[in-house]
């Protein structure tokens, strides 16, 4: 790969981003660095600021207070201060235009991201106490109804925190994303006249751009998101494990909640890429044939020696053609695909058969566990539940490298 390609085909990112390559590597190991110190002991540095010994090892409270605990507090600080570091050394070593979105507006996505996964961890331990004293009322005759309505008031605290900042993420990102497509935007147009003549190109710059920062944006959202799940609700799978022993069919194993959850998410995760593996290139010869349509309509309109019926109807039985083997190629993903989302809708039930008939286990823990056993599988099955949308990108990724390759 020649250097001048080489550096045109991150122009979608480049455009937004400060030095892409450095900027993401740097990023990652940025992430490491501060993991490394907060697990080695930053976690409790709070102390040195003033917060109450050991407050790292308190309890925390099932309910919004723990928001504002003094663990969550200082958590906040660390990632202000981590992140106003990181901001000023790439505003030090390039000065990006668009800075302030592509770091801070990042870093803000991110710290949401984190948030709500947090707020899944504290409603996943709600489930637990709340249903066990359902089953304590139902097999007792009875009990304080004020208690229910207690457990169902923290509920609902839980959920508007998470609505809100939800409905607020969707605000911000919204806004993020268009900023992306005006870098990309002016990216493009400054390089205009080499690239007017390519075949769609006012496509690519208005309708491209932003469906590539828009969907890079929700592939990247959930695969930190499963990341983030993953490290918080493994170490609670592996914990629930001790639960349950024993599989159905497999029979008893250790940690097998653990195994259950990879073994199922792999499996899925394999057929799907096999089956699937055929559609990002029928989407890219997609956008192809149907640019080639559309351009020579956009030269009938102007020009009276184009756009012959002739050879618009050759033109369109490419289009034909090529949506044809598409909805031949996505009926049999499809099929798999669905199949395997609603056997997985009563997988988590299935592996605890086992379990429930033995009476191992209460309905609260039982109700924890598939939270948790769905939180993990969830995130594992990443590239099930994306894998359209993945088709989708890498389409419009080849065409936006393949336009980007024109310019010097």
């Amino acid at each position: 790969m020649t250097k001048r390609h080489k550096e045109n085909w991150v122009g979608m990112f480049k455009s937004f981003f400060p030095q892409p390559v450095w900027f993401f590597s740097s990023l990652i190991l940025w992430f490491i660095i501060n993991l490394v110190l907060w697990h080695s002991g930053g976690s409790g540095w709070g102390t040195y600021l003033g917060f109450p010994e050991n407050y790292f090892d308190e309890k925390l409270t099932i309910g919004i207070g723990r928001f504002w605990s003094a663990q969550f507090i200082w958590f906040y600080l660390w990632y202000f201060m981590a992140t106003t570091i990181f901001a000023l050394f790439w505003q030090w070593k390039a000065g990006h235009r668009w800075q302030r979105w592509s770091v801070w507006g990042s870093a803000f996505i991110l710290f949401n991201i984190w948030f709500g996964v947090q707020v899944n961890v504290v409603l996943n331990e709600w489930y637990s106490p709340f249903y066990d004293q359902i089953q304590q009322m139902l097999t007792k005759g009875g009990g304080d109804v004020s208690l229910l309505y207690q457990g169902a008031l923290t509920f609902i605290y839980i959920a508007m925190v998470y609505v809100t900042l939800a409905v607020f993420n969707l605000f911000f990102v919204s806004h993020y994303v268009f900023r992306w497509r005006t870098a990309m935007n002016d990216y493009y147009t400054a390089h205009w006249e080499q690239l007017r003549h390519i075949e769609g190109a006012s496509q690519r710059i208005q309708e491209d751009t932003m469906r590539f920062a828009k969907t890079t944006e929700q592939l990247s959202v959930s695969l930190i998101e499963a990341l983030m799940l993953l490290m918080a609700f493994l170490p609670i799978l592996y914990q629930l494990s001790s639960h349950v022993k024993v599989l159905p069919i497999v029979g008893e194993i250790p940690h097998a909640l653990m195994w259950a959850s990879i073994g199922w998410a792999v499996l899925g995760t394999v057929i799907l890429m096999v089956v699937g593996m055929k559609l990002p290139g029928l989407e890219f010869n997609n956008q192809k044939v149907e640019a080639a349509y559309r351009k020579e309509l956009v030269y009938g309109e102007d020009y009276a020696d184009r756009a012959h019926p002739l050879t618009l109807q050759e033109l369109f039985s490419r289009v034909r053609w090529n949506y044809f083997r598409l909805y031949f190629h996505y009926a049999y993903f499809n099929m798999v695909r669905i199949w395997y989302l609603q056997l997985d809708n009563i997988y988590g039930l299935f592996i605890l058969f086992p379990s429930i008939a033995a009476g191992a286990i209460t309905l609260g823990l039982m109700m924890q566990i598939l939270n948790v056993f769905g939180k993990v599988r969830e995130s594992f099955q990443y590239l099930i539940l994306s894998w359209p949308t993945i088709i989708e990108l890498m389409s419009i990724y080849k065409r936006l490298k393949a336009f980007e390759s024109h310019i010097d």
